[in-house]
């Protein structure tokens, strides 16, 4: 037994390119997937505009015009990953909206005070449905049905078909910028600098932190460099992007809402319990409440952070526009759901990432954008973005399909058989040599499918099983 386990160990060290790019990318081939796309696009769209795309000015409004969706993403990535959907979003995000300019003409509340009173309004929104949801067990997707008829026709009641002009210090929560220092003569925003300095090393801090983590508790390690490509790919991204947005006025103050809540949102969703326990009830609600998990709890923190969320990117939506206006929020749960999915969201719950959301949300808003810049009709945009959706959410479903691999998965196996062919054939001497054994034969047909965390020995009892892939 000792001489057939010294054999399989031997046999299994050799790792093709392909399998060990498979094991780096963590098996999240679809976020990877949809970071390439995104790159692939503004690439297209730069030439395509005769390098007008990447223009300072462009990537601005590029981050101002979507930064609502942008946010609402993050609290619907959340909400999806818990199992849930909320439709809702659009009419939460129009009533908090009108309610807020209503309180600031009518009631003469100062801006930071109707602000808070926003915030507060989304929170009491997202315990009105939470409940519903998860103590009374209405589905998510009734109970924000509801909500989306009640607080559109409130919305329609506070604005009686009129707009309400916001002050100017409220409008700058999306069209102003940081302030400058150093004054004009400096090349380049500081601040946005300073800024952008610090998201590559929260980067770098995140990916260190997950291999030390890993390391602690004895779990599979990637190799060192697919660590040191993610933080150079990564952080190239974030710098060329600040940089183009320190060129022009800085970054804008909704860039640094969304800036924060991206770093605030990822802490939680991969560093606390309480998001542990948001991937466990998304994963099997009823093996998570055995478990120990307070599933009703989780359920509606999520609805009420979505709540919360919804009357932030309300009040962003508003002072883009200057004004609180009866159509506002109109699809705006699709764009946020849209994100989610296009970002590399499952659609049965448990898996799902904030920055998956972003990248998925970026790539909707660069769509708009490239189209728009090509003079491209809006009928057509809308086409050309509904096919994305769908073949995103195909791609999800047809990768999951039991014992059948992912389409990726099929690539990287062609890309690997050539570069592992020399290996293979001075295996296949040595097995010649010493002689063949079934539990040979099971460990290398199978050590290409083995997961990520999954230990490659079988022994000669055990039979092979498909498990479900996971991103």
């Amino acid at each position: 037994m000792t001489t057939e386990t010294t054999a399989v160990a031997t046999h299994a060290a050799p790792q093709s390119a392909g399998s060990q790019i498979t094991k780096a990318l963590g098996g999240n081939f679809r976020q990877y997937g949809m970071m390439i796309a995104l790159a692939a696009l503004i690439m297209l769209f730069e030439v395509l505009t005769n390098g007008l795309f990447l223009q300072p000015r462009n990537v601005t409004s590029l981050l101002i015009q979507n930064g609502y969706v942008l946010i609402l993403a993050i609290g619907m990535v959340m909400v999806i990953i818990a199992g849930h959907i909320d439709l809702s979003v659009g009419s939460v995000c129009a009533f908090v909206g009108a309610t807020v300019a209503l309180s600031m003409k009518m009631w003469h509340f100062p801006w930071p005070l109707a602000i808070l009173f926003g915030l507060a309004l989304g929170i009491l929104v997202g315990l009105w449905q939470g409940y519903w949801v998860a103590y009374v067990g209405i589905p998510a997707f009734i109970v924000t049905l509801a909500g989306m008829l009640l607080f559109r026709g409130l919305d329609l009641m506070i604005l009686n078909a009129e707009s309400i002009v916001v002050p100017e210090d409220f409008q700058k929560i999306a069209n102003g910028y940081l302030p400058e220092i150093g004054g004009k003569s400096m090349p380049y925003h500081l601040i946005t600098v300073i800024l952008t300095v610090i998201a590559i090393a929260a980067v770098v801090w995140f990916e260190l932190r997950n291999r030390a983590d890993r390391k602690k508790y004895s779990m599979p390690q990637t190799p060192l460099w697919t660590s040191v490509a993610k933080m150079v790919v990564v952080g190239g991204v974030i710098g060329i992007f600040g940089m183009l947005l320190a060129s022009y006025k800085g970054i804008p103050v909704v860039g640094l809402i969304l800036f924060g809540l991206v770093l605030i949102y990822t802490f939680v969703t991969q560093r606390t319990v309480l998001g542990r326990h948001i991937y466990a009830v998304g994963g099997n609600s009823n093996a998570a409440q055995l478990s120990g998990v307070d599933t009703r709890r989780v359920s509606l923190f999520v609805m009420v952070n979505m709540g919360l969320l919804a009357g932030v990117a309300g009040m962003v939506f508003t002072a883009y526009l200057n004004a609180a206006n009866p159509k506002d929020g109109t699809g705006f749960e699709l764009d946020a759901i849209a994100a989610v999915f296009v970002g590399g969201a499952a659609v049965a719950g448990g898996v799902g990432k904030v920055s998956g959301a972003m990248i998925g949300g970026f790539v909707m808003g660069v769509l708009n954008l490239g189209l728009a810049n090509l003079s491209v009709d809006s009928n057509w945009i809308q086409i050309i973005k509904g096919l994305v959706l769908l073949a995103a959410v195909a791609f999800d479903v047809l990768s999951k399909m039991r014992g059948k691999p992912s389409f990726i998965g099929m690539m990287m196996n062609a890309f690997s058989r050539n570069a592992s062919v020399t290996a293979d054939h001075s295996l296949a001497r040595a097995d010649e040599a010493a002689g063949p054994s079934a539990v040979q034969r099971v460990a290398s047909r199978h050590q290409d499918d083995v997961p990520e965390g999954v230990d490659s020995k079988v022994s000669a009892n055990d039979s092979p099983t498909h498990g479900s892939e996971h991103e």
